[in-house]
């Protein structure tokens, strides 16, 4: 299983325990009675793929300001964005859970997944050092870069609106729907009493972002 985890992110481990904690939820450790799980190692490769993804926008864009390189790292390293590379390579079905996690759609789950790859960059950096999490990091980074799109909706229709009618905008929760571990959110987005927009997601902060971008596209 793991070699081909390995295949999959072009990177074989010396050590195949740091792998292995690496995969391992805090779920399966605990229903397992050991203190083995990938929460130390989510902590460091936070760290470094906060760095690498820094300095590879610095070096990609010489003559963006602060500002525009803080956007494009915030989307490169976001949670949804690890999720995704997490699902490019299926880390997913590598994971270590506890029957509660398993049951719960703890192998999809955007934050579980996230976390996974933070641990795993962490345990690449202690297992092949800078370079080899570096590499690791930036064949993601060159992929999505030339696909970034503009994520930060709500940043975006507040400088619009600000602006145009020097007012910001408010959101609703209309509803929220189903069970707690898979619950949908609905928000609508005014300006006074006009609505500009309408969305839903898996989390009240991604239907804002939903229906801030659908008020962008109606402008």
């Amino acid at each position: 299983m793991s070699k081909t985890l390995e295949e999959a992110i072009g990177y074989a481990f010396k050590d195949p325990a740091l792998l292995r904690e690496a995969l391992s939820h805090r779920s399966y450790a605990s229903e397992s009675r050991t203190d083995i799980h990938n929460e130390r190692l989510e902590f460091l490769g936070d760290s470094i793929l906060s760095a690498v993804v820094a300095h590879h926008c610095y070096m990609s864009f010489p003559s963006e300001r602060e500002g525009t390189l803080s956007k494009i790292r915030s989307q490169l390293v976001s949670r949804g964005s690890l999720a995704l590379w997490a699902k490019e390579i299926d880390i997913g079905a590598y994971l270590f859970l506890g029957v509660g996690e398993e049951n719960s759609g703890g192998r999809a789950r955007t934050s579980v997944l996230a976390n996974a790859l933070e641990a795993l960059i962490g345990a690449i950096f202690l297992d092949g050092g800078y370079a080899a999490s570096a590499g690791f990091i930036k064949r993601w980074c060159l992929s999505e870069l030339g696909e970034l799109v503009e994520t930060d909706y709500k940043s975006r229709l507040q400088e619009v609106l600000q602006r145009k009618h020097k007012q910001t905008p408010t959101y609703e929760l209309l509803e929220s729907v189903g069970p707690d571990h898979d619950r949908t959110f609905s928000v609508v987005v005014r300006l006074g009493h006009r609505t500009l927009g309408r969305g839903s997601g898996k989390s009240k902060k991604e239907a804002e972002q939903a229906a801030a971008r659908e008020a962008l596209e109606a402008f």
